[in-house]
C-alpha cells in the first residue's frame, strides 16, 4: 500500500489527518504507535525525529510527510474526485490556511494546555496557567461566535482544512471548557462536525482509547 499514517488514536492532530483520508477515500496503513514502548519509540523517531504525530508514509515517493496541516495539502494531490480540502481560489486557499491556524493555535494549543496539566503530578500542576487556558478558549470561542454565523462549515458550503482542524479543536475544548449555551452557534457547529462522516469515523475509531483521556 501506498501510504502509511504513524498516529495515535487519542491525538487531535492525527484526527485531522485521518479525516482529509476519509474524506478523500485514499487507502491507506493505519500504524499505531505506543511512545511509551520503547523499542516502538526508537523507531518512531527514525521517522519523526522529534517524536511528533501524524506522520505519513508515501511509499512510491519514498517521502515522509509530517505536520497535519501539510499532511493535508499533500493529500489533496491524491483525492478521488471531490473538492480539494485547500481551495483552488487564492483567496479562498489563504483564509483556509487562516482558519486553520486559528484553530491550530487558539483552540488546540490551551486545550493541550488544561489534558497535559492533569497528567502531572500533583506538586507540579500549573493552576494559573489551565486558568489562562481556559480564558484563551472562551476568547477563541467568542470569535467563532461571530464568524461561524449562518455559515454551515468555516469558509461556508465547501468542507475544507479548516474543519479538519476544527473538529478535533472543538470536540476536545468542549471536554475541557464546556460550550455551554454563551455560544449556540459554535454548539451547531460543533455537532454538524461531530456527524461529519469522516469524523464520526475517526470518533468511532478512537472511542475505546477516550477511557484514558486524563479527567480531572
Amino acid at each position: 500500500m501506498r501510504f502509511t499514517l504513524y498516529f495515535h488514536p487519542l491525538s487531535s492532530y492525527c484526527h485531522k489527518a485521518l479525516i482529509a483520508l476519509y474524506e478523500h477515500g485514499i487507502a491507506f496503513e493505519p500504524q499505531i504507535v505506543n511512545l511509551g514502548d520503547a523499542a516502538e519509540r526508537e523507531a518512531f523517531l527514525k521517522i519523526s525525529p522529534l517524536g511528533r504525530f501524524p506522520a505519513l508514509r508515501d511509499g512510491e515517493a519514498d517521502r515522509v510527510v509530517l505536520e497535519s496541516s501539510v499532511i493535508i495539502e499533500y493529500l489533496d494531490r491524491f483525492r478521488q474526485g471531490g473538492q480539494p480540502l485547500v481551495p483552488a481560489d487564492p483567496d479562498r486557499a489563504l483564509e483556509a490556511r487562516r482558519r486553520d491556524r486559528f484553530f491550530d493555535f487558539h483552540v488546540m494549543t490551551p486545550m493541550q494546555k488544561v489534558v497535559f496539566d492533569r497528567l502531572r503530578p500533583e506538586a507540579q500542576r500549573d493552576p494559573f496557567g489551565v486558568s489562562q487556558a481556559r480564558e484563551q478558549l472562551r476568547a477563541a470561542y467568542a470569535v467563532l461566535e461571530r464568524e461561524i454565523a449562518g455559515r454551515t462549515w468555516a469558509l461556508g458550503d465547501d468542507f475544507s482544512l479548516a474543519d479538519c482542524a476544527a473538529a478535533p479543536s472543538l470536540f476536545y475544548a468542549d471536554k475541557v471548557a464546556p460550550l455551554g449555551e454563551d455560544f449556540p452557534n459554535v454548539v451547531a457547529y460543533r455537532a454538524r462536525l461531530m456527524q461529519r462522516p469522516s469524523y464520526a469515523r475517526a470518533l468511532v475509531e478512537a472511542e475505546p482509547y477516550l477511557k484514558f483521556l486524563p479527567q480531572e
